[in-house]
């Protein structure tokens, strides 16, 4: 049996931890344990119960090489963070660029026209869990279906303001016949900041920063950014957040994506030069200071573009 996997993220020389446990791609720590546990239980030949040997050497291999270096790469907070923020990236360029996606399950492309894209898309990974390693032989291709379902709730989630660019329909006319609105649309009606998830999120962790609470701050901006991933001042915040616990790497990759989402952003110019700075003098010991709280800036509401008819081809054959 190969174990060649070209289908959803694999196809771009991506491996998707995600998809060979079965969990969503923002998937906290204690739930992809869980979930890891439970394959290891299914594949583990102390626990097993598979009698075959095909089967027993098949079990043995999905485990090696696939399920145990998903889990120990997911496991770990910092390669967690930077595996969210380049699978987010993909999602993303694959939008912007318009770049045709086939898709081969049924389930994926039932995903890209959902009405409830979260919904629909934790349902479907959650079903297929259920039984991704009953049956060792389909296990590759359950793999490949679950991360075409990423990769489709990656790509709707970087385009979720694509929406708002459908034409309106006014009522029908004296002939009966609807037509579409011509007129240009009313301005939308200002949003309420204090009601939007992001920004209570933001404005937790801003509180938490003043209290020198930056570990609980870390939590709240990592839920932010699983909602909104190409929000800028919640990567530069994060990235003051990871200076203040000297992790000064993982502070230049937020600070690097705040400034490619918003290069006016005053925060990650400020700090980047120092970064940079930093890490060329670290290695002789000298440790970075730690940066002050600044939370002056406004998060970038720039939503990702592109509609998706013209984005998923036909099935894969």
């Amino acid at each position: 049996m190969s174990l060649k996997i070209d289908h959803g993220l694999f196809k771009y020389d991506f491996i998707d931890h995600h998809a060979i446990l079965c969990v969503p791609v923002d998937a906290d720590v204690k739930d992809i344990r869980k979930r890891y546990l439970q394959i290891a239980r299914r594949l583990h030949p102390d626990s097993s119960v598979i009698t075959s040997v095909e089967d027993k050497h098949l079990a043995n291999e999905l485990l090696s090489k696939f399920v145990n270096p998903a889990y120990e790469h997911l496991s770990k907070e910092r390669s967690r963070a930077e595996y969210f923020i380049v699978v987010s990236q993909i999602g993303k360029h694959l939008v912007q660029e318009s770049t045709p996606v086939e898709l081969s399950s049924d389930l994926a492309k039932q995903l890209v026209n959902a009405p409830n894209i979260d919904y629909s898309y934790r349902t479907a990974i959650a079903k297929i869990a259920a039984t991704q390693y009953d049956s060792l032989q389909q296990s590759i291709q359950k793999i490949s279906q679950i991360s075409e379902l990423n990769l489709v709730y990656l790509m709707r989630s970087a385009a979720n303001a694509s929406a708002s660019s459908q034409p309106s329909v006014k009522s029908k006319s004296n002939s009966g016949t609807p037509k579409l609105n011509t007129a240009p649309p009313p301005p939308p009606p200002p949003a309420v900041k204090e009601d939007a998830p992001v920004e209570q999120y933001i404005r937790r962790a801003e509180g938490l920063m003043n209290k020198n609470q930056f570990s609980q701050a870390k939590v709240e901006l990592q839920d932010a950014l699983k909602l909104e991933p190409k929000n800028s001042h919640c990567h530069s915040l994060i990235a003051l957040v990871y200076l203040k616990q000297n992790q000064v790497k993982m502070a230049k990759i937020h600070f690097d994506n705040a400034l490619k989402l918003d290069p006016t952003n005053k925060i990650a110019l400020s700090w980047k030069p120092k970064i940079e700075k930093a890490l060329g003098i670290q290695s002789g010991g000298s440790k970075v200071t730690s940066p002050p709280h600044d939370g002056n800036n406004q998060p970038d509401k720039s939503g990702g573009g592109g509609l998706f008819g013209g984005l998923f081809g036909g099935n894969k054959k």
